[in-house]
């Protein structure tokens, strides 16, 4: 992590787009894993869900390229393509079937022409033409070739969301039919050949990337944030695991602690890093060693943490208008530029695309909200996540809610006419993203569906590499206690 305790992933993920734009004590023993699915729904809320599910769906379905499943980094601003978010794609397809969307012979071709495309996209050590080196793939493509965008980096981080969606359909697509056959050899095969050994250039810490022009990164991924998927995914490669040191080195900075009165919890600041690992693992009632000594699983963790955020909000130390109890959540996201601006009397700092959170451990804030922050953690607390996104909707209307849902972000603070970077100010209401981005689609489509169906994550306990590796981190009880029942 780098010094402000974001992720050099993160930090790269911020310059681009704006080149591209311009010890405590323990908590209470736990309770029973929280049911999900089951909170009674009002009419209103049902169709809520039915509206934003589909529409977030879409973007996936309509924008992703149709012969290479190269899905772009935002839409409508011209862009590259991410490839966590084509990860998010391949996990929204199989939604897209269980909802009635799409048939699922297309999703099945759609899911086969993603993964055959990045099988056969070229690896290699040099800084141009190719598309990933070692297994792992460079965080941004072209979207025509799919080669490395300029000079980022070889992300772990986001060839781990990417690996994280094709397992998801090698366990969904399960049919003897040659297309559906084909789409579990792929995933398998894409899985196997990232080396996850030579990424712990810092052993046995994964580091964040590399770059051909300078080798690995000066960051390793250590300490709670969305890295947990990067070494569960070592933990279980059937062909390049890492040892169990990896993980509990990676647990050991782990703070625990109390924000705004809320439960205690490990912190970490945006909501992505409670988010991201949970679209595809099932945390209720499962713990490794570092989660029985404080009584609670990760799903836990991440309740207290989204209940946090809203009592951040709530108490709203910046003054930033407009939040509140239905109005509330900061992660990693689009804003209106790096603006130094006096409003309303009072000195202001806004920020483009940055990774915005509220924890003990630290508070990034410049008064911009992000849906999916929300939207990405209803199961957690179906309580007060729906009823708050129902509020943005219907307060916002048009300027936050599009064809694809929600748009990236908005701050009702900038309501002042301003040289913002990306989006456009309402005078007397905020400013309003007009992109959709892929990565914070791609939580909210996951993690609604989880809500409704537990789709995701049942088809993932049946995942061979997925019980071995919360087996080889430390985990037990709950489900992985029960029998896999293949279906």
């Amino acid at each position: 992590m780098n010094r402000q305790g974001w992720s050099y992933s993160t930090v790269c993920r911020m310059l681009v787009v704006g080149a591209l734009l311009q010890g405590c004590a323990h908590a209470p023993p736990p309770a029973p894993a929280p049911a999900v699915g089951i909170t009674p729904l009002t009419q209103r809320q049902r169709a809520f869900l039915d509206t934003l599910e589909q529409r977030t769906f879409a973007f996936f379905w309509e924008r992703s390229d149709t012969l290479t499943g190269l899905t772009p980094d935002r839409w409508p601003s011209p862009s590259y393509s991410s490839i966590a978010a084509v990860g998010f794609a391949l996990t929204a397809y199989p939604i897209g079937v269980e909802r009635g969307y799409v048939s699922r012979a297309d999703a099945a071709e759609r899911v086969l022409r993603t993964l055959r495309f990045f099988w056969l996209a070229p690896q290699g050590s040099g800084p141009t033409d190719v598309s990933g080196n070692h297994g792992f793939f460079y965080h941004f493509l072209d979207m025509r070739r799919g080669y490395r965008y300029g000079s980022v980096e070889l992300s772990t981080i986001d060839t781990a969301l990417l690996i994280g969606g094709a397992l998801f359909c090698q366990s969904y697509f399960t049919a003897p039919d040659d297309r559906e056959v084909a789409i579990r050899s792929y995933a398998e095969s894409l899985y196997a050949r990232v080396d996850w050994h030579w990424a712990q250039a810092d052993y046995p810490l994964i580091s964040h990337g590399w770059t051909p022009e300078s080798g690995f990164i000066n960051y390793d991924w250590s300490g709670y944030n969305e890295a947990m998927l990067v070494y569960l995914l070592a933990l279980g490669s059937p062909t390049h695991a890492v040892e169990r040191d990896a993980w509990d080195t990676w647990t050991a900075p782990y703070r625990w602690g109390r924000h705004y009165g809320t439960l205690e919890h490990v912190g970490f600041g945006p909501m992505f890093g409670h988010q991201y690992t949970h679209l595809w693992i099932d945390f209720r009632g499962i713990q490794d060693q570092y989660m029985q000594s404080r009584g609670i699983d990760y799903f836990e963790n991440s309740r207290r943490q989204t209940y946090a955020q809203r009592a951040y909000a709530v108490a709203n130390p910046g003054e930033w208008v407009g939040y509140g109890a239905d109005a509330w959540g900061l992660t990693s996201s689009d804003g209106p530029g790096d603006l130094p601006l006096t409003i309303r009397g009072r000195p202001r700092a806004f920020f483009g695309y940055a990774a915005r959170g509220t924890s003990f451990t630290e508070v990034r804030d410049d008064g911009t909200l992000a849906p999916t922050a929300v939207a990405g953690s209803v199961p957690f607390a179906p309580e007060i996540t729906i009823p708050t996104l129902i509020a943005m909707r219907e307060r916002y209307g048009d300027h936050l809610f599009g064809p694809y849902g929600f748009l990236d972000a908005f701050n009702p603070t900038l309501a002042v006419e301003a040289p913002v970077t990306l989006g456009r100010v309402s005078p007397g209401e905020g400013w309003f993203d007009t992109d959709y981005v892929g990565i914070d689609q791609g939580p909210i489509v996951a993690m609604l569906e989880n809500y409704r169906s537990e789709l995701v994550w049942r088809v993932m306990q049946r995942n061979p590499h997925v019980l071995q590796a919360l087996r080889r981190a430390g985990f037990s009880g709950g489900w992985l206690a029960r029998p896999v029942v293949m279906r």
